[in-house]
């Protein structure tokens, strides 16, 4: 019997390593099938769209915040990943009539690296795990070189509009903005999400820079409409939502797209 703690602190006892795996977490999906684990994967989110093909060879069970209970217990997972943002305590709690719930806790890098690194222990893949780390670090590393030059720029980032909602901190893509060097203007919020309402913006902080997220509200032409006319010299991108909030082996893909993103705004 192995005994490993999870991100929030909770031990966790096994006599084997896990086959059978359930991922309620989209980016976690994706991070378990680079880690090789695809056939030990057995259900997953509607949401997990990375790999593409999982949509039609894993079994849904639901969404990240309902979830088909009897579904899970029919797959008998040994396993179940779940995220204290993502997922609710809840959730957790029920699951864990079923089998044993890994909740991970991602707001840093450093915490992404760690689940990693958790990971491969778990489920013994530990030279798969690593190379990851590797991946990511040196991607990272690379990044900072290149964008080393570029302005500090006051942003909000929105992810939400009726009611307009911002990312704040500690979130994972406040991380992610403070290493695109675009200053977080909400990063003083406590909350995490903070809702905001658009004609107080040029008081609260007239950022420079408005990033209009792809996820998880679709953010269209009107919305850049609203938001211009209430600031008529910010900039304004689109942005792909997935690359500023999901973690796990995602960041390596997201640095090479921040790099075109910053040589777009700047």
């Amino acid at each position: 019997m192995k005994t490993f703690k999870d991100q929030l602190g909770t031990s966790h006892s096994f006599a084997t390593t896990p086959k059978r795996i359930i991922s309620l977490v989209p980016s976690q999906t994706e991070l378990l099938y680079d880690l090789g684990l695809e056939e030990s994967i057995v259900g997953i989110t509607k949401f997990c769209v990375h790999p593409n093909h999982f949509k039609n060879t894993k079994k849904s069970v639901g969404g990240t915040k309902k979830v088909h209970f009897e579904k899970i217990r029919l797959l008998q997972p040994d396993v179940i990943i779940a995220n204290k943002e993502e997922n609710t305590k809840e959730i957790v709690e029920e699951l864990s009539k079923i089998c044993t719930v890994w909740v991970t806790d991602i707001v840093t890098i450093e915490d992404n690296l760690q689940m990693i690194s958790d990971f491969g222990v778990l489920f013994n893949k530990r030279v798969e795990a690593q190379k990851w780390i590797d991946k990511i670090n040196f991607a990272i590393a690379e990044f900072k070189e290149f964008s080393k030059e570029y302005p500090i720029q006051k942003t909000a980032y929105f992810i939400w509009a009726n009611p307009y909602m911002v990312a704040g901190s500690p979130t994972f893509i406040n991380v992610l903005m403070a290493l695109n060097k675009f200053e977080n203007m909400y990063a003083n919020q406590l909350d995490r999400y903070p809702e905001i309402n658009l004609q107080k913006m040029p008081e609260e902080g007239n950022p420079t820079l408005v990033l209009l997220s792809s996820e998880p509200f679709p953010f269209k032409e009107e919305q850049a409409i609203a938001i211009q006319q209430v600031l008529p010299q910010v900039k304004i991108i689109f942005v792909d939502g997935e690359m500023f909030s999901w973690y796990g082996s995602r960041l390596v893909k997201a640095m090479n797209y921040f790099k075109k993103m910053q040589e777009v705004i700047n």
